[in-house]
């Protein structure tokens, strides 16, 4: 299902922010062009990775609880204590509309 998150400016460069669309928490990342969407919630602890850091040069974010990373590319943690993988999502820009494709609930 395509949903409107905000248009692009609302997206910060280098800023992680959490959009809540229907049961989805996902974490919006802005590197330079690219957008990415991963789960927000750490699949370890239920902390908000939007809150984390963020590695730019790594694509990854990091739980600020535990700190285990998760690759916005793939969503696949490669720091424990985190194992199980964030779902991504698929995001794009139209005009200067953003937007993510979330399964039906």
């Amino acid at each position: 299902m395509k949903e409107r998150i905000g248009s692009i400016d609302d997206v910060k460069p280098e800023d992680p922010m959490r959009v809540v669309v229907g049961p989805h928490k996902i974490c919006v990342v802005r590197i330079g062009d690219d957008l990415y969407a991963i789960g927000d919630t750490c699949t370890h602890a239920d902390v908000s990775l939007s809150e984390g850091e963020l590695d730019v040069e790594t694509k990854h974010i990091e739980c600020w609880k535990h700190g285990s990373c998760f690759s916005l590319e793939t969503g696949e943690p490669d720091v424990l204590p985190a194992v199980i993988p964030e779902p991504v999502y698929r995001i794009w820009v139209e005009g200067d509309d953003v937007f993510v494709e979330v399964p039906e609930s």
